[in-house]
């Protein structure tokens, strides 16, 4: 058995989730970062603890979770503090992905996909993986959704774009380029097209090896797969 990682990555409003729910329904295992994310700082664990006596008690809502709003306004201009909550956060994600990836490579998965928003900003992760998939629209029709999407101003949707690492850029990196510039059904083909060469792929990285781990249940390398994968 064989398995590889599969990086996905997009830019706000390129519509990466199109492509995730495509898929979804073929069948692809896919790790989701931002919804781990999520669970990793749900009150009383210790990505919470950690946030909350850095940032402060203001940042909760009134069933004590923490105000993804607030928080979000609080690091959008304060890089500094955007490094503090990532430095606080990011372990724990990286641990929770570790996981998963352990539990599909059981599970005798062709390979796994890792939805990260900032794979190409925080290149640590690229180094892991197999190929890197970009979800890319061309910058007016980005700029265009967003504004709809999310009931912005020109200014305001120029600041949330200006905040990424430009699509272009990240068309330079990426291994392959879905472009969701057109219709929904250009990019499913697109998707389609994509899945067909990952089934057919001899290709593996190093996920194989934690073949051992899960027969022999060595806490050692356990330990050993989890600090290469954070560092």
């Amino acid at each position: 058995s064989t398995m590889f990682l599969v990086g996905l990555s997009g830019g706000i409003a390129s519509g990466k989730s199109t492509v995730v729910a495509v898929l979804r329904e073929l069948g692809c295992a896919v790790i989701d970062a931002d919804v781990i994310a999520r669970e990793v700082v749900q009150p009383h664990l210790k990505a919470y603890q950690q946030i909350v006596r850095y940032f402060g008690t203001e940042i909760l809502l009134e069933n004590g979770e923490i105000n993804r709003e607030a928080l979000g306004n609080i690091i959008f201009s304060h890089p500094e503090k955007r490094q503090l909550l990532n430095s606080i956060t990011h372990p724990e994600i990286q641990k929770e992905m570790l996981k998963q990836i352990l539990k599909y490579f059981v599970l005798g998965y062709r390979y796994v996909i890792l939805d990260i928003p900032l794979l190409f900003e925080n290149n640590r992760l690229t180094k892991f993986m197999k190929y890197t998939v970009l979800v890319y629209c061309d910058p007016p029709t980005q700029l265009s959704r967003l504004m709809q999407r999310n009931g912005l101003s020109q200014a305001e949707a120029e600041a949330r774009v200006a905040s990424q690492l430009p699509l272009d850029e990240k068309r330079k990196l990426a291994s392959h380029v879905i472009d969701n510039s057109g219709d929904r059904e250009s990019t499913r083909r697109q998707v389609l097209r994509l899945h067909a060469r990952l089934e057919d792929s001899l290709d593996f990285l190093w996920a194989r090896l934690a073949a051992g781990t899960v027969v022999a249940g060595l806490g050692g390398l356990v330990y050993f797969l989890l600090r290469h994968f954070i560092s």
